[in-house]
């Protein structure tokens, strides 16, 4: 579910993320964790098979990555989840976490709700698809955005130098 909606996900991890926990963090379109987290894959290890994180865990990771975790069972720390884009922000400690979470939150309200719902779908198609394959299709995708009442209000509000109505007016 988490995977495929319209919807902005982020995940905050913190400690050891196993599991589902896991398989979350690589559907989130944006995870930050805490420098104490530890992510798993032990499955193998208990005779058990990662196949419901295992294609969530290829498509973030790749090919090679997600091989070389689910065979060795192997632990990731923070700064590996990092350099791997497992997570895309560590943090020091809780506060900081919290900041950062208020940050990208900050961000994905200023994005259009159809907007990114239209460009996570675009994008998800791109893994699939050669890019020639969908010049036609984002073409048409920008236009529709362009004509609808999101792009009108956003250009509008961009022109006014003021917020567009989808944005927090704090």
């Amino acid at each position: 579910a988490y995977a495929n909606t319209g919807l902005a996900v982020v995940a905050v991890v913190e400690g050891t993320v196993m599991g589902g926990g896991f398989g979350l963090a690589c559907v989130a379109d944006v995870t930050l964790a805490d420098e104490s987290v530890v992510f798993r894959l032990p499955e193998t290890g208990l005779g058990l098979v990662p196949a419901q994180v295992g294609p969530f865990l290829v498509e973030r990771l790749g090919y090679a990555e997600a091989k070389r975790l689910a065979v060795t069972g192997a632990k990731v720390e923070a700064q590996e989840a990092l350099r791997l884009r497992l997570v895309h922000q560590v943090h020091a400690d809780t506060e900081a976490l919290d900041w950062g979470l208020q940050n990208v939150l900050a961000d994905i309200l200023r994005c259009a709700p159809g907007a990114l719902a239209a460009t996570k779908q675009l994008i998800a198609k791109a893994r699939l698809h050669s890019p020639a394959s969908l010049v036609h299709e984002a073409a048409e995708t920008f236009a529709r955005a362009a004509l609808g009442p999101e792009g009108q209000e956003g250009t509008m509000a961009f022109l006014q130098k003021r917020k567009a109505s989808w944005m927090p007016q704090s």
